[in-house]
C-alpha cells in the first residue's frame, strides 16, 4: 500500500522514510515529504492523518473513494479528488487519485485503474530547480501527467467510432453496431464528466490559497486548463459525430424495412390477380359462360399470366421489386 515515500531539500531528495520518520523530517522548515499510497486502509491513513495532521473528512473521502472531481481547503492542508482514466482493449476504465496538499508535503492515494506517478516522480526530480517551489510544483507534475494521459483514450475512442462509422456505410445496419455505438456514447459521457471539473479547479488554484501554491507556479495551472479545454473540444467534436452517426443508422435501417415492405406489397399486388380470377372461377354458379368454352382454361391462365407480367414490370421500373 506504501508505494514510495521520499523526502526533498533543496530540490534534491534526501531519501526514503518510513512513516514513523516522516514527523522527524519535517522538523527541518527546508524539508518536505511526497508520499505516494495505493489502495490504503484506514489504519495506515489514520496514521497518515496523525503524522501530517490531516482532516478527517478528507481522510475519510480518500478512504471510501467514489468521490466526484474537487478541491476543497481543510486547515492547513488542501484535498483534492482526480479521475483517472485508462484505455484497456478498448474498454475504458476509471479510477481515482486522491491528493492531500500541504505547505511541505504531498501524499496521494490511488484507487481503482489508476496511473502509476513513477514518472512524475522521476521527472520531478530530474529539475532540482523547480522542486525548490515544494508541494505546489509536485502538484502541477501531478494533475498534467493525469490531464496528458486523457488524450491518448480519446484518440483510442475515436479510432473505435472510425470502426463503427465504416461499419454503417459499407455493412448492413445491425444490433452491435448500434449497440457498440451507444456504448461508446455512454464512455464518452463518462470521460466528459471526469475531465470538466478540473477547469474548476485550475481556475481555483489560479487565484486562491496563496498560501499552498507558489506564486511561479500558478501559470502552469493555467497551461493544464489549455490542455483540458482542447481535450474537452474534442470529446464533444466526438460525442456529435457519434450522434449524427447513430441518426444515420437507424435512418438506414428505416430505409432497409421500407424497401422490404415495398418488396412485399408488390408481391402481394402480383399475387391479387390470380387470387381474384381463381376466386371468380371457384365460385358454384350453373350458368356460367365461360365453361362450355373450349379454350377456356388456356385464356384464363395466359390472361393472368400477362397481367401479372405487365404489373410485374411496371413495379420493377418504379423500384418497389
Amino acid at each position: 500500500m506504501i508505494m514510495k515515500c521520499v523526502a526533498y531539500k533543496n530540490g534534491q531528495a534526501l531519501g526514503d522514510l518510513t512513516i514513523a520518520d516522516i514527523s522527524e523530517a519535517l522538523k527541518d522548515k527546508e524539508t518536505f515529504v511526497w508520499l505516494g499510497l495505493r489502495e490504503a486502509d484506514s489504519e495506515l491513513l489514520r496514521n497518515i492523518q496523525e503524522e501530517f495532521g490531516l482532516h478527517e473528512l478528507a481522510v475519510e473521502d480518500a478512504l471510501t473513494a467514489h468521490q466526484r472531481p474537487k478541491i476543497e481547503q481543510y486547515g492547513d492542508s488542501l484535498f483534492l479528488v482526480l479521475h483517472t482514466v485508462i484505455l484497456d482493449e478498448e474498454c475504458v476504465n476509471f479510477g481515482e487519485t486522491h491528493i492531500f496538499v500541504g505547505n511541505r508535503f504531498v501524499v496521494t492515494v490511488r484507487h481503482g485503474s489508476s496511473i502509476s506517478l513513477n514518472k512524475v516522480r522521476k521527472r520531478c526530480e530530474a529539475k532540482p530547480a523547480q522542486m525548490q517551489k515544494g508541494s505546489s510544483f509536485v502538484l502541477y507534475s501531478i494533475m498534467d501527467f493525469i490531464v496528458d494521459s486523457y488524450m491518448p483514450v480519446v484518440e483510442g475512442l475515436q479510432q473505435r467510432f472510425d470502426v463503427l462509422e465504416e461499419a454503417i456505410f459499407q455493412q448492413r445496419p445491425s444490433r452491435q453496431t448500434l449497440e457498440g455505438l451507444y456504448e461508446l456514447k455512454r464512455e464518452l459521457l463518462s470521460l466528459h464528466a471526469a475531465i470538466t471539473p478540473l477547469i474548476d479547479i485550475c481556475n481555483e488554484l489560479m487565484r486562491f490559497h496563496n498560501g499552498f501554491i507558489h506564486k511561479d507556479v500558478r501559470v502552469y495551472f493555467r497551461d493544464i486548463a489549455d490542455h483540458i479545454k482542447r481535450i474537452d473540444q474534442s470529446i464533444d467534436a466526438t460525442r456529435e459525430m457519434l450522434i449524427a452517426a447513430m441518426q444515420v443508422h437507424l435512418t438506414f435501417e428505416s430505409v432497409r424495412q421500407n424497401e422490404v415492405v415495398k418488396g412485399l406489397a408488390g408481391w402481394g399486388a402480383i399475387l391479387a390477380i390470380p387470387t381474384m380470377v381463381f376466386s371468380w372461377y371457384g365460385m358454384n354458379f350453373k350458368y356460367m359462360p365461360e365453361l362450355d368454352w373450349p379454350y377456356s382454361y388456356p385464356a384464363v391462365v395466359g390472361g393472368v399470366s400477362l397481367c401479372s407480367l405487365m404489373l410485374y414490370i411496371r413495379l420493377k421500373r418504379r423500384g418497389w421489386i
